[in-house]
């Protein structure tokens, strides 16, 4: 019998939540021997959909058979779709011929709005988590995890995560050779590290203007050395007050914030990658000075030490080979 994959749509849909995953079961099933999966975009009346993008997908209408996996892709416009009696009472229906309910980013929400939900552990983009919480208390929202299983829902952060929850998907289905064999063609991680907090700290170290896209850069290349506010409102050809408030209202950090974060995420790098290399010798290269130090920045903002994050990435070489 084929494993039947259905992903449910409708208007302003994400279409990376989409294809993502899409991508991931195709390849399953074209080149690594995952030969029953049955794909299909289903929408609550069928025909086209319009996503976010302007882009039209085709749809089927969301039938009342049975499916192995219902996957509700989300939107950064949700409202509209939760209120929907129609679709919520569709997706309560189709959720009792299902055996795995799924969610991708925000479809969390449409899920949530049926009641499915009601004491799950579920996460979804770190962006509108303190929302979903204010909407839905009753479900148990864990918002710094990639994705999520309990019992028979499966839930995903943003956008992207959507890949690693359909790795997951067709390593139950398949088995870990065939999932690892998708994560190598798609250039990702089998199973990737840290929590979703982690990348969204990171990615707000940005700035604006040219003048502190610089002091970053400069950061970046010499992370160990010294990169007080002195010496970067030196390379800002600023005075370190002026500095200081200008870098905080460009990155919404302050500049100590975004170099702590900054050595964090180049040390995760090598711990990962070089796993030869002595956490003592990695931790003065990147500017902690001490492992003590390099170790309490982890724990605030990985929520693991740098021996668990050698530890993984040993254990992920020794799998892959």
């Amino acid at each position: 019998m084929p494993i039947k994959v259905r992903f449910f749509i409708f208007p302003g849909i994400q279409m990376l939540d989409l294809a993502g995953p899409l991508a991931a079961f195709e390849i399953a099933q074209r080149h690594h021997g995952a030969c029953s999966y049955e794909l299909e975009t289903v929408s609550l009346m069928g025909g086209p959909i319009l996503c976010s993008n302007g882009l039209q997908l085709d749809s089927q209408r969301l039938s009342n058979d049975y499916c192995d996996s219902l996957i509700v892709i989300g939107s950064d416009e949700m409202a509209s779709v939760c209120e929907c009696t129609r679709t919520l009472d569709a997706l309560r229906y189709a959720a009792e011929r299902t055996n795995r309910i799924v969610s991708v980013c925000t479809g969390a929400f449409l899920l949530a709005s049926t009641g499915l939900l009601s004491g799950v552990k579920v996460t979804t983009h770190w962006r509108f988590a303190e929302l979903f919480r204010q909407q839905y208390p009753e479900v148990q929202l864990e918002p710094d995890r990639i994705f999520l299983k309990d019992g028979n829902v499966w839930s995903s952060a943003g956008i992207t995560s959507g890949i690693d929850l359909a790795l997951a998907l067709i390593e139950e289905d398949f088995g870990e050779s065939v999932a690892r064999s998708v994560a190598q063609d798609l250039v990702v991680y089998l199973r990737r590290p840290g929590g979703q907090s982690q990348y969204s700290e990171l990615l707000q170290v940005q700035a604006r203007s040219e003048r502190m896209s610089l002091v970053l850069s400069y950061a970046r290349a010499h992370l160990g050395e010294d990169l007080s506010v002195d010496v970067l409102a030196e390379v800002a050809c600023l005075s370190p007050r002026q500095f200081a408030r200008v870098f905080r209202e460009e990155t919404g950090q302050t500049p100590a914030k975004a170099v702590e974060l900054l050595r964090v995420r180049d040390a995760q790098v090598r711990i990962e990658a070089h796993t030869s290399q002595s956490l003592e010798e990695i931790a003065l290269k990147t500017g902690f000075l001490d492992m003590e130090r390099m170790r309490r920045s982890f724990l605030r903002l990985l929520g693991r030490p740098p021996q668990t994050v050698r530890r993984e990435a040993k254990e992920r070489m020794r799998r892959s080979r």
